[in-house]
Order: structure tokens, then sequence, then C-alpha cells
């Protein structure tokens, strides 16, 4: 029999549009495995709620691949020594995967290929990353000129479709049982909220894609709006890779309205990867040097006023209510999280990187390039970004994009409040009890932000 090839699975939970599966499948008897490395990434670990996701998509892709007659071997430890083990187990030689490009992924796929043949596919992105360059032939890294340049490339190619069957090897290696990997948190079990919310998978994703094309054409405006179902939440689906972009592009292209808008977003995920491309420490690195001589606060009152913006206990009603999101259902509306991260930033003047890993380990869809891309363009540090001394108003913003009954939802202890005293209580003289008082005044806040900067740049000089 033709000895089998291994088909390893990373952030690619799908049979749909896998490119790295049909050329397995044309090999031979595939051998699908996922490999929960925790030792590679080291401190960037997968966070606690994608491995919530993690947990729900793998049983979803195991089921999906037995209705194939196959299945999913599940292994922990470092991916190279793993796959080496069930190639000497199996007989297999090659090994196909999605190419990552994470550092730490990059680094594992170099271990692999030193001890087997590994074949690395294109398809978690629009374009190969790294193929789009400028005139001059290196890399983007403002996001304008980027986008505009893949456009010109769009559309991507028609998806392909999942092979009918899959062949199965002779023998199964051994798996692992995906219970014992302890992936679900139980004590306590913070994610209650998650199952309401979310369904992993493949299915669910299509799902998704199906509920936003009705309200794709008003895109533009209705993500803007907390209180409104505006945003795709497809953000999880793609980065487990369970709909791959081409899939979405095709599904949503067509909406017609302002769907770009949409597509814009998915273009920014292919420039975030390329950012991390060329800076692989930009999630824990400021891109521009100057922020190194910022002074953030770094005392017992900036981890007292840390812990009362994770909590939600800010005293500002649209901050607050975009934490308790996060923390109930592993998501944030997108307007809110730039909300959410300027106040960290600019108000509590807290280095972005605290916030950065605060997302990294409670959004369900944690993203290295997105999440650290996203953190520096609101902080002015990153090489595509907003400036520092552009800070956001949250009373303003939460006022001018009806965030009224999204506060409602997330600040019970604010829900009898009419506007406009919602949107700011203790202005308006309304503050309940048991909702706390802001943590500092806006005016207050924007004038140390701004001595801050000062500082940083006096030292720059």
């Amino acid at each position: 029999m033709t000895a089998p090839v291994i088909l390893w699975f990373r952030r690619d939970l799908r049979l749909s549009d896998q490119a790295a599966l049909i050329a397995a499948a044309a090999d031979g008897p595939v051998i699908p495995v996922f490999i929960l490395d925790d030792e590679t990434p080291k401190h960037r670990r997968m966070g606690a709620a994608s491995r919530w996701w993690l947990h729900h998509s793998l049983a979803s892709l195991d089921s999906r691949l037995r209705e194939k007659g196959s299945r999913l071997i599940l292994r922990r430890g470092k991916c190279e020594d793993q796959l080496a083990i069930i190639a000497e187990e199996t007989g297999a030689k090659v090994v196909h995967c999605l190419r990552h490009h994470e550092p730490w992924w990059r680094n594992a796929e170099k271990a692999v290929a030193k001890r087997l043949e590994l074949i690395c596919h294109n398809g978690n992105y629009l374009l190969p990353l790294g193929t789009l360059t400028t005139g001059g032939g290196t890399p983007y890294k403002i996001y304008t000129p980027f986008w505009r340049a893949l456009k010109e490339r769009m559309p991507p190619p028609n998806p392909s479709n999942c092979p009918r069957d899959i062949a199965a090897p002779e023998q199964w290696p051994a798996s692992d049982a995906l219970g014992d990997w302890g992936l679900l948190q139980t004590k306590p079990d913070w994610a209650t909220g998650f199952a309401a919310e979310w369904q992993p998978g493949e299915a669910g994703a299509r799902r998704r894609v199906a509920d936003f094309i009705d309200t794709a054409s008003d895109y533009d405006r209705r993500r803007n709006l907390p209180s409104e179902e505006g945003s795709s939440r497809l953000s999880p689906h793609l980065h487990f890779g369970e709909i791959s972009p081409a899939a979405v592009w095709h599904c949503t292209a067509d909406a017609g309205g302002s769907v770009d808008v949409f597509l814009g977003e998915i273009g920014w995920r292919d420039y975030a990867q390329n950012i991390i491309l060329q800076f692989p420490d930009y999630g824990g690195q400021s891109a521009r040097g100057a922020f190194d001589h910022l002074p953030w606060r770094d005392d017992a009152g900036a981890d007292a006023d840390l812990a009362a913006w994770q909590q939600g206990q800010t005293g500002y009603p649209i901050v607050d209510a975009g934490m308790r999101q996060l923390w109930a259902t592993g998501w944030m509306h997108n307007r809110v999280r730039m909300i959410a991260a300027s106040f960290l930033i600019k108000h509590l003047l807290i280095d972005w990187r605290r916030g950065e890993q605060w997302f990294w380990d409670t959004l369900v869809d944690a993203d290295y390039a997105s999440n650290a891309v996203n953190w520096q363009w609101v902080a002015g540090s990153g090489v595509d970004s907003n400036m520092f001394p552009r800070i956001m108003a949250p009373l303003t913003q939460s006022e001018k994009f009806d965030a009224a009954g999204y506060i409602r939802q997330w600040v019970p202890e604010l829900a009898e409040l009419t506007e406009p005293a919602i949107h700011d209580p203790e202005t308006f003289g309304q503050r309940p009890r048991s909702y706390p008082g802001k943590i500092i005044g806006h005016r207050e806040a924007r004038e140390r932000a701004l001595t801050a900067y000062d500082v940083m740049k006096a030292h720059g000089t």
C-alpha cells in the first residue's frame, strides 16, 4: 500500500478550500494531525479564551473528518518531535500543511523540514504573503497603498471543494483524548456565556457568513454602532481557519453598498501579517523607538487602574460595557475595542503591551498580527498608526455612535438611565451607588498624556 502522508493542522481547521488537504489526499492515505505545542510559542502560548474555541473547533473538525472516513490524531508536545514520532510509527515521510507566518510557526516549520519532507501551501490569506511589494521591490509598511495594490490582484481564486473521500491509512497511530488536554476552564467556568454566542467550526463559520450577507451592504455605517449587530463576527472563524478569506470574499463581494469597506477589513488581515513578516517582534516592541522613552505609569496605582479597566469598573460606561462584553463573550465590538484601547493607553497612561496581553488571553479571535498591529496603531507607536496626541474622548464617542442600548446590555447598573445621562452619569448627577465614579477626569487624563508625550519628544532631541 502507498505510504501515508501527514496533514498537519494548525490555524487552518477546515476541510473546504484547504490546499494542504487536497495535496495530501492526492499523495496517498492521509493522517490528519493536530499538535498542541505550548513549548515552541513560549510566552505566546494560546490564551485561555482561544483555548476554549480550539477545543470546540477540534471536536468539529474531527466530526467532519469522520464523515469522510478519516479522523483527527491529537498529540501534545513540540511539533517537530511529535510529527517525527508519527512518521516513524506509520512509515510516513511527507508532511503537508498550510503556511503560517507567526515567528514561532516559522521556526517550527524550519525544525520540521530538517527531519521530514515538509510541503507548505498557501491558503490562510488573500495572497501568498511576501508576494505584494512596492515598485522598488520592498514590502509595504503603510496600509493604504498596500490595500490599493492588493485590490488590483483581487478577486482571489475561487475556493476549492473538500475532497469527496479521504483515504485512511492501514493503521492509525495513537491519539490523545481531547478532553484530557484541559482546554476548557472548569474551576471556575468563566466561559458559560461563550456557547450562547459562538459555534466554533466550519458550520458555524458558514452560518456567520450567511447571516452577514443580508446586512453587508450597510457595513460602513452599522459597524460603528455598538447597539446594532453590524459586525460580521467572522474574526474568530477566520483566525482559526474555519473558513478561508477567499471564501468570505466570494460570498460577500457582490453585496453592494459599502461592502468594499468590509473587504478592506479582510485585506487588513493580510496587511497585519505583512507587518509581522517584516517585524517579528511587533507584538512586544514598539516600531517607533521613541516610544521606549515615553514615561508609562508602572506602579501600584497603575496596577489598580489596569485591574479596574480589565473588570469594566472605570466609571466610563462605553469602556466598561466593552470590557464586560469581552469577559462574558470573548469578543468586543470593533469600535469599542479602539475606545477601550485608547482609554488604557492615553487616559490611564499604561503601556500598550499590557493591554495587548490582556486581549491575547481574553479574545477568542486573539491573532498575533492583528492584535499587535491594532494596539500599535492606537498607541501611535506603529509603522502605520494614529498620532499619540489624537486622544479619543470616550464620552463623546459613546453618544456619537448611539451606544445607549449597548451600555444597558452590558452595564445593568445603568439600564434605567435615559439619554444623554447614560453616556456620562456622573456629570449629569445620576450615577447609581453601585456604579464607580470616573477613575480619572477626561481633561486631567488628556493633559497627563500630552505631558508624557512632550517628555518622550524632548528625550528624542
